[in-house]
């Protein structure tokens, strides 16, 4: 318009990037099958929310924990705290007891080139290497995010608003949130609140139930 062009401009999502050159950004979209040792969590960023990938392997070895992908401190003991927890219930959840002697867990976030950290991601984490142990899948349209204690409570934790726009965005259609955020729900946007599930939980126990696959 100030080199006096005339008429009318008509932008749709056809020409917009002749208007604004190439797409920079692209966000995650949750595809494929549910897999096994593979988790969604969800993360908040100055610039809103975002998906986090949590992938777990399971390796012959002598219990060394390897953790890979730029994970701050604060993750670094999220994930710790998760294999104390699961050392604690491996009976129940049906895993060697020995799995700490005598296997390896690597577990990674992909996009390593950002650092990760924060109190949020101990549930998701402590899932992947659950379902890694015991061979079960993780629903794949499922996300989650909390910090876990040694006992497996979920804590809760800020920006749920954020997170759950993303995790709509990505194609989510469940979500886990720690019980304590209840009232951080009246801040999503209602018509997001109506196309996605949101499961309350206190504990690990309940996103097991929730999370694995029957």
């Amino acid at each position: 318009m100030a080199e006096k062009h005339t008429g009318p401009i008509n932008i749709t999502a056809a020409n917009i990037e002749k208007y604004l050159g190439k797409k920079r950004f692209h966000y995650d979209k949750i595809e494929g099958e549910n897999e096994t040792g593979v988790t969604t969590g969800l993360a908040w960023t100055v610039v809103g929310g975002d998906t986090l990938s949590i992938e777990t392997a399971v390796l012959p070895g002598n219990g060394t924990l390897v953790l890979t992908g730029q994970l701050g401190e604060v993750m670094q003991e999220s994930a710790k705290a998760g294999i104390s927890y699961i050392r604690s219930k491996a009976k129940e959840l049906g895993i060697d007891e020995n799995f700490y002697k005598e296997k390896d867990l690597h577990i990674h976030i992909p996009e390593g080139a950002t650092p990760k950290d924060g109190p949020s991601a101990g549930v998701t984490m402590c899932t992947s290497v659950i379902s890694a142990l015991t061979a079960i899948p993780v629903k794949k349209d499922l996300a989650m995010t909390g910090e876990i204690t040694l006992r497996g409570k979920v804590l809760p934790v800020g920006g749920i608003r954020e997170k759950v726009l993303a995790a709509h965005r990505a194609g989510i259609t469940t979500v886990i949130l720690p019980k304590e955020n209840e009232a951080d729900i009246e801040e999503i946007p209602s018509k997001v609140r109506r196309r996605i599930r949101l499961v309350l939980v206190e504990s690990l126990d309940e996103i097991l139930k929730e999370a694995l696959v029957k």
